[in-house]
């Protein structure tokens, strides 16, 4: 296949470009920007995009809304996308439309030579390639939205609260209710969305960023 590569790191740039190369693909640019990127696969037309999310200038999403605008402007380009982390906003966003030669993998499987060549070739055949641990985390934050949804009207008034600031004490006295049926309703809460305690966790700002993302 004929690659365009976007990646700000030299070494990685270089280290993917030797790799590509010496599996028989034809890297016809490697860029360091968003910019370089666009001019690239609107010279190059290649097969296949490989993009860093972040890139300069700015270091925050260039690579994806680069990603987003080859998805529009030359639907035919497969486009892999590299993250050093899951951001569920950017996954989101990169899924939201033709899932026909897309892939989204965090950094760490470039690193596995196989699993980083495998993806590159079904991308190029149209694939969807998806880093499992993005799949986890999207599943999850799917299943905790679901969760919010079927929490009743009761629990629902006593997480908004929740996510207000307010004690158990303050709530109880927001809605009418005794502090015992707060805490019951905070209970059934942290069971519905599936918070166990732990030592490490705070299950309330875990309700409350659940429900915020709700």
């Amino acid at each position: 296949m004929r690659v365009v590569i976007a990646e700000d790191t030299a070494l990685l740039r270089d280290g993917i470009t030797r790799l590509l190369t010496d599996h028989g693909h034809d890297v016809t640019a490697a860029v360091a920007d968003a910019g370089a990127l666009l001019d690239a696969v609107d010279d190059h037309r290649p097969d296949l995009a490989v993009i860093d999310i972040r890139l300069p200038p700015g270091f925050t999403d260039e690579g994806l809304r680069a990603a987003l605008r080859i998805r529009v402007d030359h639907p035919d380009v497969g486009v892999l996308v590299l993250s050093q982390y899951v951001v569920h906003r950017y996954a989101t966003d990169l899924l939201a439309g033709n899932l026909r030669g897309v892939g989204y993998l965090l950094k760490d499987r470039v690193a596995d030579v196989g699993d980083f060549l495998d993806a590159v070739a079904e991308i190029g055949r149209g694939g969807t390639v998806l880093d499992p641990d993005v799949v986890a985390q999207l599943l999850s934050r799917t299943s905790k939205r679901a969760a919010v949804a079927h929490l009743t009207e009761r629990e629902r008034d006593v997480l908004v609260q929740m996510a207000q600031g307010r004690s158990n004490t303050a709530i109880a006295g927001a809605l009418h209710v005794s502090e015992g049926t707060v805490e019951k309703h905070v209970a059934r809460i942290f069971a519905k969305l599936e918070f166990a305690p732990g030592p490490d966790t705070n299950r309330r700002v875990l309700a409350v960023v659940a429900y915020l993302d709700s």
